[in-house]
């Protein structure tokens, strides 16, 4: 499931592709056709993305909002374009570009009234000034583990399963540390080592956990099994030790048992 980084990505890619244009919207594969029409031939003001949500908001005050989901992704391709393939649930036609969106969980189009109450209950996103005492205060006043509240969307909008791993392990906390004993200090490290880590990997893109000195290259020279230290592996890269998995929240945490020890 893409994670903030790359909601705030693609925002910035759409604005640049399509914001001020009249866009030509349809449904190929038919399940967004009614909201389509809703937007075809009007003009995109801008996008913008809140946590794991994107919102393209046209002048008419109509805004379509994207849930990727699992399974979500976009394309895009030179204008006019070729026939649609696959199940293309979205589709605009700019003077240049054109964008296929498929399998989102969330594609519709609502009003401004809806998208405020969408954003109300969300956590701050760390990519759009949210503040971290705002995020401190849920966590410190809550027992559930830190692994799980992490992934909680109206604790803290934008973080997914990698980033809650390679966080963690970056800073050595303990998954399964309580939040209300965490205390400001370890929680100021952690919101660093997020902040720093979302912040490279909007630039690229991608999530990236490492650095280059770690990698040995450039970050933009990376394969897909280079980028991480603890998601997906099986070693921990500092202590050689076996990488645990454990289901915190309903999704499969990686750790490592030796370098996060509690506090």
């Amino acid at each position: 499931m893409p994670e903030g980084h790359k909601t705030h990505y693609l925002a910035s890619e759409h604005n640049a592709l399509f914001a001020g244009e009249t866009l030509g919207v349809s449904s190929p594969q038919g399940r967004f056709s009614a909201d389509a029409k809703k937007i075809d031939g009007c003009v995109l003001a801008s996008v913008r993305a809140v946590g794991k949500h994107l919102f393209y908001e046209f002048e008419n005050a109509r805004i379509v909002h994207v849930h990727l989901g699992r399974y979500g992704s976009f394309a895009v391709q030179d204008s006019p374009p070729r026939p649609p393939r696959g199940q293309v649930r979205m589709r605009w036609i700019g003077s240049a570009q054109t964008l296929d969106l498929r399998g989102p969980t969330q594609c519709r189009v609502i009003d401004h009234e809806t998208q405020t109450e969408i954003c109300e209950k969300l956590g701050p996103d760390p990519l759009s000034g949210g503040k971290k005492s705002d995020v401190f205060a849920k966590v410190s006043a809550s027992g559930k583990p830190i692994g799980g509240l992490l992934l909680d969307q109206t604790i803290l909008a934008g973080v997914g399963n990698i980033f809650r791993a390679e966080i963690l392990f970056e800073i050595g906390m303990d998954p399964k540390l309580p939040g209300n004993e965490i205390d400001p200090s370890r929680f100021n490290d952690l919101w660093k080592s997020m902040t720093k880590m979302m912040r490279v990997s909007l630039k690229h893109g991608r999530i990236i956990s490492v650095t280059s000195k770690e990698a040995g290259k450039p970050l933009t020279q990376l394969g897909n099994d280079e980028r991480f230290r603890v998601y997906g592996k099986t070693h921990c890269p500092r202590c050689n030790g076996k990488i645990s998995q454990d289901k915190i929240a309903s999704r499969k945490m990686y750790f490592c048992e030796r370098c996060q020890r509690g506090t």
